[in-house]
């Protein structure tokens, strides 16, 4: 880590009760970083909290984590770059093993992983533990690749993740998002166990389970739909398809027997459906092509990162 700025970026939404002590444990572990808070209209006088403490205070109104990392990326210039929520359930004790694969140029992104420790144990709502493990295996699934932490809110990152990383989502979905982003652009990326601790008494989450759970699984679908659109609407080209064939079959079999077709309605049907499924395959290889593309430029973009 030695001539290697260290930028420590905390999101902020009242967290009054924390903030403080967050600052500080990182301002002992990491003595010669810069920590950023990023004040996102809090009530409860966080940003004053976090500017007394020594933190670089900045507001965002518009509201929304994703909103707050999108501005952080584009704002702050570094070597690395440790973001880790404010609410005190991320040790700074962990985050030199983080920064190792990063500094040593391994990684672009390390993911501090809660749910190979203490998660399951600490986190007091089972709706979130439920939600980790479905958005791990939709991923798992549709990626290929063995993610065991997804939501997490401990990371580091390397300078050209951040300077490429194209921040869309506005809210919690955000960590969906750039762990995708990863994935598809082939940034190496690697996931180290964190320990974990429930937030303090009077400190509260202001994630929903059920209507950013929604939002996650929306962006997991979308990004499917973005990133690998060959598979996305192949999928649908088969479907409709193996639903023309089966649908039409009877007809043919029919007309092969008498030689008659009294079932028009049934063939024109299975006409459509097999006509969706030429369809669905053209876009599936033009948008393919057009991914490629865009893969090149992203690639030639990469290279002008110092």
């Amino acid at each position: 880590m030695e001539n290697k700025n260290i930028a420590v970026l905390l999101p902020c939404y009242n967290e009054s009760l924390t903030i403080k002590k967050v600052i500080e444990d990182f301002k002992r572990v990491l003595p010669s970083s810069k920590i950023y808070v990023y004040d996102n209209n809090s009530t409860d006088g966080s940003g004053d909290i976090a500017r007394e403490a020594g933190a670089l205070v900045r507001k965002i109104t518009q509201q929304g984590k994703g909103h707050v990392v999108r501005r952080m990326f584009q704002e702050i210039d570094s070597d690395i770059y440790v973001m880790v929520d404010s609410d005190d359930t991320y040790p700074a004790e962990e985050v030199e093993k983080l920064i190792a694969p990063v500094a040593s140029g391994e990684a672009d992104m390390a993911i501090g992983d809660r749910l190979s420790s203490t998660y399951m144990t600490e986190n007091k709502r089972p709706g979130h533990n439920f939600g980790n493990v479905l958005v791990c295996s939709l991923i798992k699934l549709l990626w290929r690749y063995p993610i065991r932490d997804v939501m997490t809110g401990y990371r580091v990152f390397s300078r050209r993740f951040v300077k490429t990383c194209p921040v869309l989502s506005n809210g919690f979905e955000i960590e969906t998002e750039m762990t995708l982003h990863t994935l598809d652009k082939r940034m190496s990326l690697v996931e180290i166990p964190v320990q974990y601790r429930d937030r303090p008494k009077g400190s509260f989450s202001k994630l929903s389970t059920i209507s950013d759970g929604f939002r996650v699984l929306k962006t997991i679908f979308n990004m499917f739909r973005f990133y690998r659109p060959l598979a996305f609407f192949g999928i649908i080209s088969s479907l409709l398809a193996i639903a023309a064939i089966v649908i039409a079959w009877p007809v043919f079999a029919e007309y092969i027997d008498t030689g008659l077709v009294p079932r028009f309605p049934t063939l024109i049907f299975a006409c459509f459906l097999m006509t969706g499924s030429l369809i669905s395959f053209g876009i599936a290889l033009i948008l393919d092509a057009v991914k490629k593309q865009s893969d090149q430029s992203f690639e030639l973009a990469l290279a002008t990162i110092a």
